[in-house]
């Protein structure tokens, strides 16, 4: 099942932590797509994973992710 997931992403600074977020989140199996944006600091992802493992792809990144 397909769905849009919103996530509120804390800790990233600059335009490389978007892309961190954003290359973490693409890996993610059955992740279709991601946009992420550093203001104000959020993802919004579409796909069949699950919140728990969005939540932690992020943070293995460094970063902090709670659903909007």
């Amino acid at each position: 099942m397909t769905a849009t997931v919103q996530l509120r992403i804390k800790g990233m600074t600059c335009s490389h932590c978007v892309a961190a977020v954003k290359e973490a989140l693409d890996a993610v199996n059955g992740v279709e797509d991601v946009e992420v944006t550093l203001e104000p600091g959020a993802a919004r992802v579409t796909g069949s994973a699950s919140v728990d493992t969005l939540t932690a792809a992020v943070k293995e990144e460094g970063y902090e992710a709670s659903v909007k």
